[in-house]
């Protein structure tokens, strides 16, 4: 017979019964607290055989709870050893093979030590009996416990109100104390540091703590429930009573008084005087928007809707300043030079004078970066009085940016056409499309196919917006486009504008604007204005030649910038930071070296050497003019002829053209019969890094081939420009300025042009003339005497010229 357990002080009969080592079940998700009767399911192979020995022998078992749920096989460092003496009032065996014990617990215990028992869990027990305690201590902790315990269930919805009652009825302190443990809805951690004390005072306090805490968290649920529960009550009520609104207004048909916030809308409306198909468009959609409920995602849609209506301008116009002489002053107080762009807008303006409106006026500026078209665009609003609006279509691929997205998609906005009119608050602003040649197509559309519309007299009255869905005049928008390339330009839209070209500043030109606009401006913005700054005519003309290389005066301003920036922190140094106004500085050519470093660009000069299969060509860039080298050999090897530099498939094209027209016409020409078999031609053109291309460069190669074959030295002052036929026809080119620029600038005493580009020369300024022979040829054969002729004093004759014109 297996010793008893002796209680301590506080003898139970009860106590007498149980054996001081009994079979232990570690339960998974539970906490069982003495005088609980509980019904236990019973699955593991080593807990079946626990609960068999005990309803066996004593019928007494140890239930103590898992550290972790989550392990399938527990070790006793796995099973907290704290828990509760049980007897087995009933065991059920279930079909499937487990057992189902209902469990009356008795007593706390505590795990001494584990015996070697190896089917099961054994182990030796302590008893924990309730001490004595401070009765009214007890008995303020008791009525503490049970006031927390009442408010715990009333707030608590999972624990049925009827545990109060059976609360009240319970006399003796430690099963009150076990009753509110067990109905406390909390973790095993928490339910487990119940039985992790052993007097029943600290036991009361532990209770209490759980409940105060548990409190606090169900309040502030409720609270969160409560929140919810009146939004979604306020939310139904009103949806309630804009209903009841409805239909009252709908009986009542007054809907205005009742609706304040619509009858403001209609005000706006009205004071917008749109057309009238726009008008009942939009009281349409007003009385939609009064059905529709606020909740409801539509009203918003309509409400956006209603209010770019409202913003776009319908009517409002800026009176235009139609003085001629005025506009003229505008136009040459913020540009210097581009005298036809002036002369066409004044002749513009002129025009206005006597019709008041006139349609079909789109004006394109076409010209390198920086040469002012978008600030000449400005100029024209200032000088007009219109405000002024500007849209970049560089990189526009999708056709809803002109057009607008329809409001069937979420986000949806009118396009980049109408948002600009909004901007504008005008009818009749200057629109600057800038950058109207980088616009490009994929699979979303084709946005130049969209301007059409827009740039077009005859349809622009009625544009069409897809987000506005309804017509609106762009006819009085002053509209201006801007490209960099002409025949990147689509075809459709080209035929739509008045193409003007902007070719770019010459020298004199860029000195000009340095000193009346770009200096005065960064003196001011580098704080240089309350100083005598003098920068020398030649420095300038330094920073232009040396440190930039552009048609337009971009790279100009930022190297000025720069310069004044050097200027700026030698004077505070030289200073302390003390402001000095008389302080007087002259820039002169050495100080731009000094502040700029060694120079970026070196003029490319012409051989002094004459060599055979040497000649220069005309070039033109998107940078301005450049002189082009183009070289020529033949060596012994196969017929074929050999292209390097980069050269592009139209300057391939020219090659070859040049070498068919010298070998059809080689007698005529005066070279050797056959003079082709057997060798090898190499055409290269210098910089090879550098892509070329263009129309422009077959009459130089020709006389490079003729110079190789003859075996003639070319002349190293004579450049060349124009494209040639197999027939031997030299035909027109473009870019002349630009190209006879470069002539002038690299030293050339003539230049060959095709005959059909004379015409061309009245409109060169004579500055760029000066000191050039220019000589029209119609064939290379004409070209020929020049090329390789006399060299004479013409190019000394010019450097005078120059001289002399400084």
């Amino acid at each position: 017979m297996e010793e008893k357990i002796k209680a301590s002080e506080n003898d139970y009969s009860m106590i007498e019964d149980i054996p001081n080592k009994l079979p232990v079940l570690p339960l998974r998700d539970t906490v069982v607290f003495p005088y609980m009767i509980f019904p236990v399911l019973v699955g593991r192979e080593q807990s079946i055989k626990a609960a068999n020995f005990a309803l066996e022998n004593s019928k007494y078992i140890f239930l103590a709870a898992q550290k972790k749920a989550s392990i399938e096989e527990p070790t006793p460092e796995d099973i907290y050893p704290e828990g509760t003496i049980a007897k087995i009032i009933q065991i059920l065996k279930l079909p499937n093979g487990l057992l189902k014990i209902l469990v009356d617990g008795v007593i706390q215990g505590r795990i001494v030590r584990f015996t070697d028992r190896k089917e099961f869990f054994e182990a030796e027990l302590e008893v924990i009996t309730p001490t004595e305690e401070n009765p009214r201590e007890l008995n303020a902790l008791l009525r503490q416990m049970s006031n927390l315990f009442k408010e715990y269930v009333k707030i608590n919805k999972a624990i049925p109100p009827e545990a109060i009652n059976a609360f009240e009825n319970i006399d003796e302190p430690d099963r009150k104390l076990f009753y509110v443990a067990a109905n406390i809805n909390q973790s095993i951690e928490v339910k487990q540091k119940i039985l992790q004390h052993f007097s029943l005072k600290d036991q009361l306090y532990e209770v209490i703590r759980i409940l105060n805490s548990e409190i606090e968290i169900l309040k502030i649920e409720k609270e969160i429930e409560n929140k919810v529960q009146e939004n979604i009550a306020k939310t139904q009520r009103k949806f309630i009573i804009q209903e009841q609104i409805r239909i009252l207004q709908e009986e009542l048909g007054d809907e205005e008084e009742i609706a304040p916030e619509f009858v403001k809308l209609k005000e706006q409306i009205e004071k917008a005087k749109m057309p009238k198909p726009v008008y009942e468009k939009a009281i349409d959609e007003l009385n939609k928007l009064k059905k529709t409920p606020p909740s409801s995602p539509e009203a918003t849609v309509i409400r956006n809707y209603l209010d770019w209506l409202i913003a776009v301008p319908w009517h409002k116009k800026t009176r235009d300043n139609l003085d001629v002489k005025n506009v003229r002053k505008i136009l040459d107080e913020d540009h210097y030079g581009l005298e036809k762009p002036k002369e066409r807008i004044v002749e513009h303006i002129a025009v206005l004078n006597l019709v008041k409106s006139m349609r079909g006026q789109i004006l394109c500026f076409v010209g390198p970066p920086g040469v002012g078209k978008t600030s000449l665009g400005k100029s024209i609003a200032r000088a007009l009085g219109r405000n002024f609006v500007r849209i970049s279509l560089g990189g526009v691929r999708d056709e809803a940016e002109i057009r607008g997205h329809r409001r069937t998609y979420i986000g949806s906005m009118p396009g980049k056409i109408i948002q600009s009119m909004k901007k504008a608050k005008t009818i009749n602003p200057v629109m600057l499309l800038d950058e109207i040649d980088k616009m490009s197509m994929d699979f979303r559309g084709d946005p130049s196919s969209a301007m059409l519309e827009v740039l077009d007299p005859e349809q622009n009255h009625s544009f069409n917006d897809h987000y506005l869905d309804v017509d609106y005049d762009l006819s009085q928008v002053m509209f201006i486009t801007t490209a960099n390339v002409r025949y990147n330009i689509p075809l459709p839209l080209q035929d739509r504008m008045e193409i003007i070209e902007l070719p770019g500043y010459l020298e004199f030109e860029k000195l000009e604007i340095a000193k009346r606009h770009i200096i005065p401006k960064q003196l001011k913005a580098h704080g240089l204005d309350k100083f005598k700054i003098e920068i020398q005519d030649e420095a300038i003309k330094k920073i232009i030649n040396e440190y930039t290389r552009e048609s337009g005066v971009r790279n100009l301003e930022r190297e000025i910038a720069s310069v004044f920036r050097k200027t700026a922190h030698e004077i505070v140094i030289s200073t302390n930071g003390k402001k000095k106004p008389k302080l007087k500085i002259t820039i002169t050519p050495e100080t731009i070296e000094k502040y700029l470093g060694v120079p970026r660009f070196r003029p490319k000069k012409a051989d002094k050497e004459l060599r055979v299969g040497s000649v220069t060509g005309l070039a033109w860039t998107s940078v301005g003019g450049e002189i082009l080298q183009v070289d020529a050999t033949v060596m012994d090897g196969q017929e074929k002829l050999t292209l390097t530099g980069q050269i592009g498939n139209v300057m391939k094209e020219s090659a070859l053209a040049a070498l068919s027209y010298l070998r059809s016409n080689a007698k005529e020409l005066g070279l050797p019969a056959n003079f082709h078999k057997g060798k090898e031609v190499h055409i290269h053109l210098p910089e090879g890094a550098i892509p070329k291309d263009g129309p422009s460069a077959g009459i130089t190669m020709a006389m490079a081939l003729y110079s190789v074959f003859s075996g003639k030295p070319a002349r190293n002052d004579v450049a060349m420009t124009g494209e040639i036929t197999l027939r031997g026809k030299v035909i027109p080119i473009g870019g002349l300025n630009e190209k006879l620029l470069a002539a002038q600038r690299n030293g050339m005493s003539i230049v060959l042009i095709p005959k059909d580009n004379e015409k061309d020369l009245t409109e060169i300024k004579p500055e760029v003339k000066e000191g050039l022979q220019i000589i029209p040829i119609e064939t290379i054969k004409d070209a020929i005497p020049y090329v390789f002729g006399k060299i004479t004093g013409t190019r000394k004759k010019k450097t005078t010229s120059k001289k002399s014109r400084k």
